[in-house]
């Protein structure tokens, strides 16, 4: 670690005016806890995302997550994570926290760096990993009287990971030693590919070859009818179409059978065995498990428990990464973020009703418009996987020395 004169002065100011604060209020759990920092919401997301990532590759993993967004934007996030506020920047409340969660790894995304936090933590070794660090959140008012504290904060990271050349060109400038300095591009949530069993895919795919598909995902009760209106007006332009249904609630199976029986529709239903045929206007899929089938076999995915207010919407990460273009309602509050990024590149389109979905599906039923909105998608799913993918290896490889160096 840098010798700093800036940072002696910084940290006896906040060595005298600290003081520790309320000690937590949930116990630190057994096992391996890494302390990650959001500087905002989107990040929070994200950081909750690679949680459940390396919980899946390390069972009894914790990750105690600190933000600078208010607690009631926070979303349900599972046991892996535990949500605590950032302590105060000052010696006595870093000792309290540290000494309470006694972390493995500190994951410090963004930028405002705290540098009593961090400095203390760095003498408790813990190893320090700044990612997605960005322009934006790196440059600190306070570092003007502070000049040569930069060079010695950043200093104390093991790894920089920037979502651009000019954040890298920026941390270099404040003193971050190159070899440390990487460019990997945005932090965010990456989409993963489902299971799926080749041979029903290939027995579909024979069946179904040359018809026009789209899939309603995760469909509420108070949304059939909207969905079922707009099939039948895609039906008008593409007599041929076949509708893949997946109910949100599998209990409801039985009342949406009711309604397509009453409607006279002709269909199958998955959980029974049956298979379509040239005729076959639906296919209820009403088992778990098997997205990952649907979505390769549908260009275009609704995502439905989006349409009616109440509803909170379905991850669009999902289709995404099976090269599927998405259609979304305007009630997707949980994933409003990720439709956002989506919709952005032009890769996921809001629909409101039977008119709007009809529409974007009718329109979609193109292969080339399909394609370039699913490519899109894929493209942005794909680029947020691999900046995951990196973040994910270099925690677990650090996992593994500190295992090893028992």
């Amino acid at each position: 670690m840098s010798r700093s004169l800036s940072l002696a002065a910084y940290l006896a100011y906040a060595r005298r005016a600290g003081r520790a604060g309320p000690a937590p209020d949930t116990p630190r759990p057994e096992g391996r806890v890494i302390w990650a920092h959001a500087v905002d919401a989107a990040r929070a997301d994200t950081l909750v995302h690679l949680a459940g990532r390396l919980a899946q590759q390390r069972p009894g993993l914790h990750m105690v997550l600190t933000s600078s967004v208010p607690t009631s934007e926070r979303r349900h996030s599972g046991k892996t994570v535990i949500w605590q506020p950032l302590p105060e920047d000052q010696v006595a409340a870093a000792e309290s926290f540290l000494g309470h969660w006694r972390p493995d790894i500190c994951l410090w995304t963004g930028g405002d760096l705290k540098p009593a936090l961090l400095i203390t933590a760095a003498k408790r070794a813990v190893p320090l990993y700044l990612v997605d660090a960005d322009e934006d959140h790196l440059e600190r008012a306070a570092w003007r009287w502070f000049p040569d504290m930069p060079r010695a904060v950043l200093g104390s990271f093991f790894e920089i990971l920037t979502r651009s050349e000019a954040a890298a060109r920026m941390v270099r400038r404040f003193g971050a030693p190159s070899e440390i300095v990487s460019v990997t591009g945005p932090f965010q949530e990456g989409a993963m590919t489902l299971p799926y069993k080749q041979s029903d895919r290939a027995e579909l795919a024979v069946l179904l070859r040359g018809r026009p598909i789209w899939l309603a995902a995760m469909i509420q009760v108070s949304e059939l009818e909207v969905v079922l209106d707009s099939h039948r007006e895609v039906s008008r332009l593409a007599h041929r179409s076949l509708l893949i249904l997946v109910p949100d609630d599998l209990s409801d199976s039985n009342s949406i059978r009711n309604r397509l029986d009453a409607q006279g529709w002709r269909y199958v239903t998955w959980s029974k065995g049956e298979l379509p045929s040239e005729t076959t206007q639906i296919l209820l899929a009403d088992t778990r498990g098997e997205m990952g089938l649907w979505y390769r076999l549908a260009p275009i995915t609704f995502m439905g428990s989006s349409l009616f207010s109440g509803s909170l919407g379905s991850d669009p990460n999902e289709p995404a990464a099976h090269g599927s273009a998405i259609l979304y309602g305007p009630n997707v509050g949980r994933y409003l973020r990720r439709y956002s990024r989506f919709a952005d590149v032009g890769a996921a389109r809001i629909v409101r009703d039977t008119e709007t979905l009809s529409g974007a599906v009718q329109r979609l039923i193109a292969p080339d418009q399909a394609a370039a909105m699913a490519h899109a998608a894929w493209d942005v799913a794909s680029k947020g996987a691999a900046v995951t993918d990196r973040i994910l290896d270099m925690v677990l490889d650090r996992l593994d020395r500190l295992d090893a160096a028992r």
